[in-house]
């Protein structure tokens, strides 16, 4: 598998879940990234680490993050109980704990590891509560998104060999019959 084609395999599915349009929509300023190079190269989570895979994905991520001005968070896999690495000024503006640990590709993952090394000042978090995630590989990012996920379909299934689902969150529909939303 190319680095190339998973960079730009992520960067269109991560603008497709941008251009998700559906009413009452949260705006996306936190997004969630989940992903196992294992899986983009054909493999099984957690058994064919390729860092290289995992670079590439964090990079895509980091480059559409500068241009629709959201803050990425890279989920670390089971090792490190699925951490969230994000850069210290967003984690301290959100009110975040940090937590202590430096992710390596066999104990965060290969995703995790490249995001610290690509970022200004990274730090890890226990858990967050974000607008939008995208989970290549089927990571299990759900724990880090809002309260009510809304799945997107993606113009793309995959990343490399790796199948992909995406969400966009939205407000809670309190009140019943006589709320009004709007």
């Amino acid at each position: 598998m190319q680095t190339q084609e998973i960079y730009d395999q992520a960067r269109l599915a991560i603008d497709d879940l941008m251009r998700a349009e559906r009413p009452g929509l949260n705006p996306v300023k936190l997004m969630v990234i989940g992903g196992s190079s294992s899986e983009m190269a054909g493999g099984v989570i957690g058994k064919n680490s390729t860092y290289e895979l995992g670079e590439a994905l964090a990079r895509a991520a980091l480059d559409a993050a500068r241009v629709h001005g959201f803050d990425p968070a890279f989920q670390c896999c089971e090792h490190l109980n699925r951490a969230l690495i994000l850069e210290r000024r967003a984690a301290e503006a959100r009110h975040y704990e940090i937590v202590s640990v430096v992710p390596q590709p066999k104990a965060g993952g290969s995703l995790a590891t490249a995001a610290w090394q690509l970022m200004q000042d990274p730090v890890a978090v226990l858990s967050a509560s974000a607008d939008a995630g995208l989970d290549v590989g089927l990571t299990l990012i759900g724990m880090h998104l809002r309260r009510v996920a809304i799945p997107v379909r993606l113009s793309l299934s995959h990343i490399g060999q790796a199948r992909i689902a995406a969400a966009r969150t939205r407000p809670m529909l309190i009140g019943g019959n006589r709320a009004r939303y709007e």
